[in-house]
């Protein structure tokens, strides 16, 4: 699998710079004023997305000749982070399309990428990648959603679970066993028109992560041609693992986008709230969590940029963006904590936005593979490479 799904070209580290700084007076401009509004309502925040399309950042990714930014995974993480610096929900839009993307990018036909790769580039039709069943999430093997070959289309069969995007994607990539295997297709559908043999069968309500539907998708012979097939039949779980490697990445930048956001808070309230005759920052007990968080927070967000230089140059990173998934978010649920702690009662309300990294960040220690699983891909990993099976 090495070398399967690298990401973007070395981008100059000044241009890196200017790039994520334009990111970041976008969210302290636009996103931070309104994320607790949109949140609680669970409101999609279709002014921002469209903004971010103005922004380029569907296309982050996606080369140039097909209409993208062509960047490397460093400028993406540094994206990622100062939008979950903002609102965790807005890196998920971000995320399943990149995914989505990459596995077009890694591999997709010619004709396939010059047919998906520059609407999507432009944010004109938006990804999403729809793997998880109702019976079948960590346990990839265990897919049940059938494609069944009928002449020049494949009859799809089944339910998704956990979609991202689902109602608005333009572009699902979806995973189906066919007679071969599990097998990779492109769905193409318009965002809320009905598609025969396509429904959203649930919407689903959610602790945090809210503002950007969650949903379950039902397929009843939907026709999908074969030309819409990725790659080879029955080799999709390769595949799938290679795009993960990306999507987890994500997940790591996205925590340390929270947990920085929690550490900050943290610090602004240790400075202003005052107890005992002085700032509780100067308190000895609020002194250690700090130094603690803040050595959390750099370990993680150097352990998720290692793995993105892995990945960036074309080497399997399995182990990587597993260690930097699971630390990152880890981390993130750990200073979401201590942030709401050092705040007190004020921390509890919905007044600051405290509680909302408190109710987001357990969703990166599940989501692209729970933190248990990441442990297992982590030590066969580590195992394999000790026994020289992979490189």
């Amino acid at each position: 699998m090495a070398g399967e799904a690298a990401v973007g070209v070395t981008t100059d580290p000044e241009m890196r710079r200017e790039i994520v700084e334009n990111v970041r007076r976008f969210v302290a401009r636009e996103v931070i004023p309104v994320a607790s509004e949109f949140e609680h309502a669970d409101r999609y925040p279709a002014d921002l997305v469209a903004q971010m399309r103005e922004l380029g950042l569907f296309g982050v990714t996606i080369p140039e000749g097909y209409g993208g930014l062509g960047l490397d995974l460093l400028t993406y993480i540094g994206i990622i982070e100062e939008l979950a610096y903002g609102w965790m929900s807005l890196t998920g839009i971000i995320n399943t399309h990149t995914m989505a993307a990459t596995l077009v990018m890694a591999h997709g036909s010619d004709e396939q990428k010059q047919r998906w790769l520059p609407t999507m580039a432009s944010g004109e039709r938006r990804g999403a990648l729809s793997l998880s069943e109702p019976d079948a999430g960590s346990d990839t093997r265990n897919i049940s959603c059938r494609a069944v070959r009928d002449g020049e289309d494949y009859l799809l069969t089944g339910t998704k679970a956990w979609v991202t995007n689902g109602e608005r994607a333009g572009i699902v990539a979806l995973a189906a066993r066919t007679d071969e295997g599990v097998s990779t297709f492109i769905v193409e559908k318009e965002p809320g028109e009905r598609f025969e043999g396509i429904s959203v069968s649930r919407q689903v309500g959610k602790l945090g992560y809210r503002g950007v539907e969650t949903v379950e998708m039902s397929y009843a012979d939907h026709r999908v041609p074969a030309a819409n097939l990725v790659g080879v039949a029955g080799r999709g779980l390769p595949q799938i693992l290679g795009v993960l490697e990306v999507g987890r990445i994500n997940i790591a930048s996205r925590a340390v986008g929270v947990a920085r956001a929690a550490f900050d808070a943290a610090v602004s309230y240790a400075q202003l709230r005052t107890t005992f005759g002085k700032p509780i920052g100067e308190h000895q007990a609020i002194q250690l969590k700090i130094a603690d968080m803040a050595t959390r927070l750099e370990a993680a967000r150097l352990l998720t940029r290692s793995a993105a230089e892995r990945k960036s140059a074309g080497k399997r990173c399995d182990v990587e963006a597993g260690m930097a998934k699971l630390f990152a978010s880890e981390t993130a649920f750990e200073l979401a904590t201590e942030a709401m702690r050092i705040h007190g009662g004020i921390g509890y309300t919905t007044d600051l936005p405290v509680e909302r990294y408190y109710r987001d960040a357990p969703l990166m220690m599940i989501g692209e593979g729970t933190n248990e699983i990441q442990r297992l891909v982590i030590a066969r990993g580590i195992l394999a490479r000790a026994r020289g099976d992979a490189n």
